[in-house]
């Protein structure tokens, strides 16, 4: 049994927009401006972030359509380093980088736009913010077991409203430039941080928000003509979302001091707000759908990986297992959204300590991703290659990528980065008996 190509160009772009798009544009702005320490640098470190992520993702489009196969960097890192970092690959991945990722996503969803509203005028329970968390996370689990046609059509669906909420807070920025509201937008790198170590942290917060760029890496094979879609969907979808997010900053500081959006726990509906007065109560609403969207595709792509791995031996073999009525990976699923509940349990579990979990582990294995295509190049120059990467970028991304986890930890060292160390160095506990001993039930 295997999964159909039901994902076209059209649905490839939602996959990104929807899990590009999430909650990180709508909160994330506070964790760039109080590490850029300036309007200007701010706005050029999300334009930089989204320069690196299309490069980055255009790294990812050549292994894809050279080794045509779900699984995504896991799979690359299996092909050429073999089994060892494949296995540690996947078990970061799957022990905190997408449960961190659900995590956030769902713990974002549950606060600010499902129990907040039942809280006027204080903050929601810890135990009812976590169960609303919860909820979604079954609710999206339940979805993406059921049919891949309706995960499709709730990612599209759920794509649109975030696009629209997006022009709405662009059309409300220029309204307000329009009035005269320039005054943040003057003596605009006034107080730029000068540390590269701050921006990193910096970029840590504007990468979390366009994460999601290398997604259709997990989804291969059930993409329709990869050869023409993957780099098509890759230099049209990210782009676009690099305009919107530095239009959508330049949206905030209308109306906003650096300040005021640090200070802001939720930058958009504060936006909302103060330009759209009664009708602010859609900015909540839309965000959510957004932040919905967004969940629905992390989940559709994390059981992708879990699938394959299980295929090649790396997980338990149930979850290579397909329903034969759905065509879903049904196991996958419901092994990934267990780990994300246990991930929203303990009280640490806030925003700002999961996006540094999350980030600092993703770009170890980012960093691996990217020298595997200089790696495969020098190894397999015979191999055809559908799609050929202009070899520099992933040289500078690779670069990049030691620079964003080294950098963090000299400027401010975090137990987060010390736990997704632990994590890294545990998978050695399991690696030799199930893998190398070959011991995987």
């Amino acid at each position: 049994v295997t999964m159909k190509k039901t994902v076209g160009f059209v649905e490839g772009t939602a996959i990104v927009l929807g899990i590009v798009v999430g909650s990180g544009i709508f909160l994330s702005p506070a964790g760039v401006a109080v590490n850029s320490g300036s309007v200007g640098l701010s706005l050029v470190i999300w334009a930089l972030c989204g320069i690196f992520s299309t490069l980055g993702a255009l790294s990812f489009a050549e292994l894809g359509t050279t080794i045509p196969r779900s699984g995504g960097d896991y799979l690359y890192i299996l092909e050429i380093f073999g089994p060892f970092w494949a296995f540690m690959r996947i078990w970061i991945e799957l022990t905190v980088i997408r449960p961190a990722s659900h995590a956030i996503i769902a713990l974002t969803l549950s606060y600010y736009y499902v129990t907040t509203p039942f809280y006027p005028g204080c903050l929601p329970p810890a135990t009812v913010q976590k169960c609303a968390a919860a909820f979604c996370i079954l609710l999206i689990t339940l979805i993406n077991c059921f049919s891949v046609k309706l995960s499709n059509f709730v990612q599209i669906f759920f794509t649109a409203a975030k696009l629209l909420i997006i022009a709405a807070i662009i059309v409300g920025g220029f309204v307000m430039l329009g009035q005269g509201h320039t005054e943040n937008l003057t003596n605009a790198f006034e107080g730029s941080a000068t540390s590269f170590s701050a921006i990193a942290v910096a970029f840590y917060s504007g990468l979390w928000s366009y994460d999601g760029w290398n997604q259709l890496n997990f989804v291969t094979e059930e993409l329709d003509n990869p050869v023409r879609n993957f780099p098509l969907t890759i230099m049209i979808g990210i782009p676009m979302v690099t305009v919107f997010y530095i239009l959508v900053n330049i949206a905030y500081f209308t109306v906003m001091t650096p300040s005021e959006i640090i200070a802001s726990s939720a930058v958009a509906i504060t936006f909302g707000d103060r330009v759209f007065g009664p009708a602010s109560f859609i900015v909540p609403v839309a965000v959510a759908c957004s932040t919905f969207g967004a969940a629905n595709g992390s989940a559709f792509t994390a059981s992708r990986l879990t699938y394959a791995a299980g295929r090649n031996g790396h997980m338990l073999k149930l979850f290579s297992f397909i329903s034969v009525e759905r065509l879903t990976p049904s196991p996958a699923l419901i092994f990934n959204s267990f780990i994300a509940l246990l991930m929203i349990i303990p009280d640490a579990s806030n925003f700002s300590t999961l996006v540094d979990y999350f980030t600092f582990a993703s770009w170890i294995f980012y960093g691996a991703t990217f020298l595997s295509v200089l790696v495969l190049r020098y190894r397999r120059p015979d191999w055809e290659r559908p799609y050929r990467v202009f070899l520099p970028i992933p040289a500078i991304c690779f670069i990049a990528s030691l620079y964003l986890i080294v950098a963090p930890i000299i400027e401010s060292p975090q137990l987060a980065y010390l736990y997704a160390a632990i994590f890294i160095v545990a998978g050695l506990i399991f690696y030799f008996p199930l893998i190398y001993f070959k011991k995987v039930p």
